[in-house]
């Protein structure tokens, strides 16, 4: 284990990589974000889910318990604040988190999540019509994995086809680590004033959709305060869209790259066995911000001192050969699935992983179906990826139709 804080992300290295290096170096790393800002990064699987079955206990989400946030040691103006700071589902524990989750998964409930499947089938064919057309060269991540995603969460929560690609930029801003704390603050600002707009457009003119149903439960009962309510927009918005415009981008590359897993998923059907291989091997979460520790704890043979924050990175997990043996970097779609981390596990389990699923399955199955000939224009060693250490993906990928 190094002696002193290592640099994270190094500029250059690309966020698998470097997550994998820090795995390399030990299950529990001191690294230094940018700022300056010191956490712990959490590398294995084992170490990780330590953490998680700890969740709301001796680990935690609050930033409250966070000494540096409070101390002068977390820059007043630092990028990240947005993320980790607010009012929302990600930064409760307890008896809160389960009062908001409870009204936000009334919108993933299986039967809710699976009545979307012709909706998210009509807009994938309306997409692949569009990308047809284009013909070869079409950017599949501006013409395909991004619209599709938002254009999904965006009808369920009732934002207007129009607003929808404000929403894609101010989440662009607010998730890279190349955001100046200006930029960042200013994103965050007009996306909170958006959704509160957004909240009195619903009450005046209520909707078939989550937001009408939230606001209805703030104004009938004492259940979701105003903050709330606007942060909880804010987190599913974001969180709605971000990880599986990656989680498309990342499994077309890897079928592209790896023709006999193609030739697999569409001989059988595997589609479902691919969307998972892609979050085990290539998870679009590369680290999820943060977890404090509300004592001193020892983990993984490590001592945590009481304030300090953990950087889960889940995108190490995946790959790590303890859990998944030797062939662990190997994307395979006919291994057998032992339970990756791609989504968490415990009470902050991804409430969106029904759908996200669900996106995936029809998302990939119609594209090979209609355009079986699908290839990268590019090389893939050229494929530039979204400048984030918190979610990964292809930013553009060029492809040829036939």
């Amino acid at each position: 284990m190094p002696e002193s804080p290592l640099p994270f992300p190094v500029p250059g290295e690309p966020a698998p990589s470097a997550v994998a290096r820090l795995r390399e170096l030990g299950p529990v790393i001191p690294i230094e974000l940018p700022g300056n800002v010191g956490v712990w990064a959490v590398t294995t699987h084992a170490a990780v889910a330590e953490v998680l079955a700890q969740d709301s206990k001796l680990f935690t989400r609050n930033p409250k318990h966070w000494s540096a946030l409070h101390n002068g040691g977390v820059p007043s103006d630092w990028p990240m604040r947005p993320l980790v700071e607010g009012d929302h589902l990600q930064v409760k524990d307890g008896a809160d988190h389960r009062r908001l989750r409870g009204l936000l998964s009334r919108a993933f409930t299986p039967s809710r999540v699976e009545m979307l499947t012709p909706r998210i089938e009509e807009t994938v064919t309306e997409l692949l019509d569009d990308v047809a057309a284009a013909g070869d060269g079409v950017d599949l991540v501006s013409a395909f994995t991004e619209p599709l995603p938002i254009s999904v969460i965006c009808e369920l929560f009732g934002v207007p086809g129009p607003e929808r690609s404000q929403i894609r930029s101010w989440s662009n801003v607010l998730i890279s680590h190349t955001s100046t704390g200006e930029q960042a603050a200013a994103a965050n600002g007009a996306l909170l004033a958006f959704l509160a707009e957004l909240v009195d457009r619903k009450r005046r003119d209520p909707g078939d959709d989550l937001t009408t149903e939230l606001v209805r439960a703030h104004d009938e009962g004492d259940r979701l305060s105003d903050a709330e309510l606007v942060s909880a927009l804010w987190l599913m918005l974001i969180a709605g869209h971000e990880t599986t415009v990656h989680l498309l981008g990342q499994a077309i590359v890897a079928l592209c790259t790896h023709p006999e897993q193609r030739a697999l998923a569409m001989a059988g059907n595997r589609w479902p066995q691919v969307v998972e291989e892609t979050l085990r091997n290539r998870t679009s979460v590369i680290a999820s911000p943060f977890r404090y520790a509300t004592a001193d704890a020892m983990l993984a043979g490590v001592r945590i001192p009481a304030g300090d924050a953990l950087l889960l990175c889940y995108g190490a997990t995946g790959t790590d050969t303890e859990q998944y043996g030797p062939a662990a970097d190997r994307f395979d779609i006919m291994r057998e699935q032992t339970g990756h981390l791609a989504f968490g596990y415990g009470p902050h389990f991804c409430i969106g992983a029904p759908l996200a699923r669900l996106e995936g399955r029809i998302a990939l199955s119609a594209l090979f179906t209609r355009l079986p000939d699908l290839r990268l224009a590019i090389d893939a060693d050229h494929i530039p990826y979204s400048p984030s250490f918190i979610t990964y993906g292809p930013l553009t990928l060029p492809v040829s139709l036939a």
